[in-house]
């Protein structure tokens, strides 16, 4: 068994930067965030690369990968575990379906990312474009999508206070909000409170649907010249940063 780990070790086509020392005590896990979307774990058994054949779950959508770090997703308010922080790839070019979640949320993008927003305060619905490095704060129950303006697979951080992905109000859609509004009043997920306040669904649904209107219309911005070529020297330095 530990010939067969040496050799799928072995196998990993990038190592860690600085090297990954062999004498690491148990439990310890080391993570590379790779800036070409890639997530490598290093740990006292070996090394391996992360990805959607193994130790990920959907999120939300088809094509996009969570890999929790605390909490799992069962995580719920009648099954604390404070917050959900899991590691997110994001498909190159591509959007979550509008939502919002019970709780607050905050997203750490380490490449190039978008984020359209519903403003309440302002009816009408805001783009904010996020570079690697820069982390968003979402309050709970504000309609969102989250984006990937690259054509390589993005990785995010997300942490989540209270609910985990199987949650009925981890994210709620607009065709969930919409279901919850056509509910009778007292019926499960009709009318209820939520995040500790009653939620209008009719409004939120109408936020969400605003969202996917935008998304139609304007599509997933491109990332720049300028951002293409921070993204290249990226890789270069990190490429740097490997042991050979």
């Amino acid at each position: 068994m530990a010939e067969r780990r040496v050799r799928a070790w072995d196998r990993v086509p990038e190592d860690m930067p600085g090297g990954v020392p062999r004498d690491l005590p148990g439990g310890v896990e080391l993570y590379h965030l790779r800036p070409d979307g890639g997530i490598l774990l290093a740990d006292r058994e070996g090394r391996r690369e992360l990805g959607p054949e193994r130790e990920f779950l959907r999120f939300i959508d088809d094509g996009q990968f969570a890999h929790y770090l605390v909490g799992d997703a069962a995580t719920s308010p009648e099954r604390p575990s404070n917050a959900t922080v899991k590691l997110g790839v994001v498909g190159p070019r591509s959007a979550f379906t509008p939502h919002a979640h019970g709780g607050e949320h905050f997203v750490l993008s380490l490449g190039h990312a978008a984020c359209g927003l519903y403003d309440e305060g302002r009816a009408r619905v805001v783009d904010v474009p996020l570079v690697p490095g820069m982390l968003i704060r979402i309050p709970e129950m504000m309609p969102h999508s989250f984006a990937n303006r690259a054509d390589v697979p993005l990785t995010i951080l997300a942490a989540n206070t209270g609910y985990g992905i199987d949650h009925e109000d981890y994210a709620i859609t607009a065709a969930e909000a919409e279901r919850r509004a056509e509910a009778p009043a007292g019926s499960p997920g009709g009318g209820t409170a939520l995040a500790g306040a009653l939620t209008d669904h009719r409004a939120l649904a109408a936020a969400l649907r605003d969202i996917e209107r935008a998304q139609r219309v304007r599509g997933i911005a491109a990332t720049t010249v300028r951002e293409r070529l921070a993204a290249r020297l990226r890789r270069m330095a990190s490429a740097l940063e490997v042991s050979r």
